[in-house]
């Protein structure tokens, strides 16, 4: 009777582990989020500004390229486009997280052109995300403003997971930011084709 007793405790043991494994792969990738509405704790994201020698026009053209228009070889491994409308777009974000895990995150990208970009996730590793692109026309060029709010569920706990997505979220963004103010500036370095 005891090697059954421990036969079953082991399997059981090993059964919780997996189980718990894939809820938190799950919960990672955005497979399967939280979304109870039960202790929904918010946060802000950001601002992070970055300021760009372009023109307002050069930077909304460089954000919207990978959604509105074709998608570069170096950009099909982060965004994918899944429906495409005039001002907006439904795609797939892909955020490398170490080894083979990547979080999965499905949002609404809107373009109120040249001055707004909105986003919106509807499936991802939180339950709520709003976030915006400002540009604003400067002297020198344009400012970008990024800024939002993360929401998880489950109190402190969510909130805890919240930290943990936000600084990853932040971390994205501002490698986003930086490689949307090399390519503006490189564009208005010189005249466009077509």
């Amino acid at each position: 009777m005891t090697g059954r007793r421990a036969a079953r405790a082991a399997a059981w043991t090993a059964s919780a582990a997996a189980v718990a494994l894939g809820g938190y792969a799950g919960l990672v990738s955005g497979a399967l989020p939280v979304d109870l509405g039960v202790g929904r704790r918010m946060r802000r994201l950001g601002p992070l500004t970055v300021d760009i020698a372009a023109p307002r026009e050069v930077v909304s053209d460089v954000i919207a390229l990978p959604y509105l228009g074709r998608t570069t070889r170096a950009m099909r491994e982060k965004v994918r486009v899944l429906e495409r409308g005039s001002d907006m777009v439904l795609a797939a974000h892909y955020t490398p997280l170490g080894g083979r895990w990547k979080a999965v995150t499905v949002e609404t990208v809107r373009f109120t052109r040249p001055e707004r970009v909105d986003f919106r996730p509807v499936r991802g590793p939180v339950p709520h995300v709003v976030e915006s692109f400002t540009l604003a026309e400067e002297a020198a060029g344009t400012r970008l403003v990024y800024e939002g709010e993360l929401g998880t569920d489950l109190w402190r706990a969510g909130a805890w997971w919240g930290a943990k997505v936000a600084a990853r979220w932040e971390a994205t963004v501002t490698a986003s930011l930086a490689t949307v103010k090399q390519e503006a500036e490189r564009r208005a370095g010189r005249p466009l084709r077509g």
